[in-house]
């Protein structure tokens, strides 16, 4: 029998502050946005850290949102995970999940090594020069939210694709916020 109390024991100790697994929907995505900033608010953290993660989770929400290629009419099946966590030491850890097809697989991994690689001086010089060259994914995207992500959190991204089957990888990124 699953023991209910032991996992809220799990998630006590671990300080979730929210996880959520299924369809990223915009009406989920205010949701989640407004408990979150409730939460963070008392935290009793500083406006300022409070602001960068929020800051980040609305990034890691819009990149769960927009490129979940798992999401379509064939396969409605495919959901995305989602979660936030505050250590006893005040740092802060996002975690996503998503799906995304294999042929895009290299792309994303060469696009967060070359962010990854960058220091904060060359990210934001990245950051402009992706800003002003108007260019957009298929998906309406200007490839902002990755170096946005670093620049605010300060942190290498970490991620890691785990191939499914022929046609899709499941994309998970942790993202670290510290005070």
């Amino acid at each position: 029998m699953f023991d209910i109390y032991d996992f809220y024991e799990k998630m006590d100790d671990g300080k979730i502050m929210l996880s959520f697994k299924g369809e990223i929907t915009s009406d989920l995505l205010t949701s989640i946005l407004n408990i979150l900033e409730s939460k963070l608010d008392n935290t009793g953290d500083e406006p300022k850290l409070r602001k960068k993660v929020y800051n980040i989770l609305v990034e890691c929400l819009q990149n769960l949102y927009h490129h979940n290629d798992g999401l379509s009419e064939e396969n409605g099946d495919h959901t995305a995970l989602f979660l936030i966590g505050r250590s006893t030491d005040g740092n802060y850890r996002i975690i996503t999940g998503n799906y995304i097809l294999n042929e895009n697989v290299e792309a994303v991994k060469g696009r967060i090594d070359r962010i990854n690689s960058l220091s904060k001086d060359e990210l934001k010089a990245f950051y402009m020069d992706t800003l002003n060259n108007e260019e957009y994914s298929g998906k309406g995207g200007g490839g902002l939210g990755m170096i946005d992500i670093a620049r605010k959190s300060g942190q290498k991204i970490i991620y890691d694709f785990r191939e499914l089957d022929g046609k899709f990888a499941f994309f998970s990124l942790i993202i670290t916020i510290t005070p």
